[in-house]
């Protein structure tokens, strides 16, 4: 397995529409940046956002998840109570080739500020948006800015095409647009 170059990104996202839209190059300026970068590509959030509340003293239960436990905003900046979290998802739309794994990590810049950006690997064979989760570890409340780099996706590429890819045994989370909650 090893890990794929910016050229390897370029071609798969402008030919094969493995990333849509694609930004080729780093998008910066007053922006947290974003963009293709030298073995990665930088995400962006979208401006949709489900915050954790305990207004209802609801249990997070992976098996039965209740949307009492979020409030929904279409915001640029979404605010995180303290120690608390919030679900976005990414503006890109990935399609990822049956010989790649994905594995994402958080932008420094919000790492540095005490917020943890958590996604799961994007396994072989998977499409969809992104469903990313924001967790602010601190006491205060912390900000996240819609339509700028949220996190770092890795492509690695396997010597063959996995056996059994996402796509060839329906899983629960093909294909997802907008924000996704839980699913059993």
């Amino acid at each position: 397995m090893s890990i794929m170059s910016d050229k390897w990104i370029r071609t798969q996202s402008q030919e094969n529409g493995m990333i849509e839209p694609f930004v080729d190059g780093q998008v910066r300026g007053d922006n947290i940046s974003y963009g293709l970068s030298s073995y990665g590509y930088d995400a962006r959030v979208a401006p949709e956002f489900k915050i954790f509340t305990n207004v209802d003293s609801a249990i997070v239960d992976p098996k039965n998840f209740s949307t009492k436990s979020f409030v929904d905003r279409d915001t640029d900046v979404c605010i995180i109570p303290p120690n608390s979290f919030a679900l976005a998802r990414t503006v890109e739309y990935f399609r990822i080739p049956e010989d790649v794994l994905v594995i994402c990590l958080g932008k420094s810049t919000y790492a540095r500020c005490g917020i943890i950006v958590n996604v799961t690997p994007l396994e072989p064979g998977w499409e969809g948006h992104v469903t990313l989760e924001f967790s602010n570890t601190t006491p205060l409340p912390a900000k996240i800015y819609a339509n700028e780099g949220a996190c770092q996706f890795l492509f690695f590429q396997g010597n063959e095409p996995c056996e059994t890819p996402y796509n060839s045994r329906s899983g629960k989370y093909m294909g997802q647009t907008g924000v996704t909650l839980p699913k059993v």
